[in-house]
């Protein structure tokens, strides 16, 4: 009989509808529901989305389905079965939704894999802990994917990406040389800093590795998509790093590689490409981005390997 691993694949997650924003919002509050206008804010920027679809979920749905397709693609004759499984942090099917799917069916091995390369404590450990909680309390054997921001095909699919919208700048006419390359994530409070939280010294590596591979000196590093609360949070924030660029710095060509994240979502399809890009505008600069991975096989063969990684630890944890 063959045996059967189970892949817990997380995400944020998004509402499936309007009508579902409010209860998702209110879940990433804590419990505690948005006022009217923090909710219409949210309201509009998903609306202003191709006029409400609601991507993240789409794009993650197709991510697990072709990982799936991966794992089993590689299978050998004999070797184990990998079945995935989804697990949102805040949108059904919720992350111990999937691990309880997994007890179900009658796994007793899991890996669990985040869609996002890069760890910290307050993102991705977040996912990791509430699996393991869940999977122990279900008498299922856990492992977790902490990071995977150096893995040399995604290092590759990313330094492709910036290398061919180069090319889509040189044929406008702009020199390879003009562009600032501005690499970004999603900014998380300040304090992570002081807690040696591996985050930002993660993502400073990913973009010198991408860089490299993509030929590219002029780039810098900066932030996105900060929540609003009252503690200070990772900076500068990319608009702010416009501003400076065509302020102070007379540039006129920028290239933005959200890094951070592996789908379009509300972080890329709102704050930059609508946000950003109209504010780039007002400054009179050249904006482009990367696509994103998405289901990118390259992205697929990423997950796939680390997965495969992580559940032989599991195995030699057993033995």
């Amino acid at each position: 009989m063959t045996a059967k691993i189970g892949v817990l694949v997380m995400s944020y997650g998004t509402p499936e509808s309007l009508e579902g924003v409010e209860a998702y919002y209110t879940h990433i509050r804590r419990g505690n529901p948005p006022t009217a206008d923090q909710l219409k804010e949210l309201k509009d920027r998903y609306e202003a989305i191709v006029g409400g679809v609601f991507p993240l979920r789409e794009n993650t749905d197709r991510q697990v389905e072709a990982l799936q397709e991966a794992l089993d693609n590689e299978r050998g004759g004999g070797e184990v079965e990998f079945v995935c499984y989804q697990g949102l942090k805040h949108a059904s099917p919720f992350i111990e939704d999937g691990v309880e799917a997994m007890a179900r069916d009658g796994i007793t091995e899991a890996v669990g894999v985040v869609l996002a390369p890069h760890y910290s404590v307050m993102s991705v450990g977040g996912y990791l802990k509430r699996a393991k909680e869940k999977a122990e309390a279900c008498g299922i054997r856990f492992i977790g994917v902490e990071s995977y921001h150096l893995h040399p095909v995604l290092v590759e699919a990313l330094g492709k990406r910036v290398a061919d919208k180069l090319d889509a700048f040189e044929e406008t006419g702009a020199g390879r040389e003009d562009v600032r390359v501005l690499f970004s994530a999603h900014s998380l409070p300040e304090r992570i800093l002081s807690m040696g939280d591996p985050y930002r010294d993660q993502l400073l590596a990913t973009s010198q590795a991408v860089a490299d591979v993509a030929g590219v000196k002029n780039w810098q590093f900066t932030w996105q998509s900060a929540g609003r609360t009252s503690e200070p949070w990772l900076g500068p924030d990319i608009l702010d790093t416009l501003r400076e660029l065509a302020d102070d710095q007379q540039v006129k060509y920028v290239l933005s590689a959200p890094i951070g994240f592996v789908s379009d979502h509300l972080e890329v399809l709102y704050d930059l490409d609508i946000e950003a890009q109209a504010l780039a505008g007002e400054l009179d600069l050249r904006l482009m981005r990367i696509d994103s991975l998405n289901s990118d096989p390259a992205y697929m063969a990423v997950l796939s390997d680390v997965v495969r990684q992580a559940a032989c630890e599991l195995k030699v944890k057993q033995q």
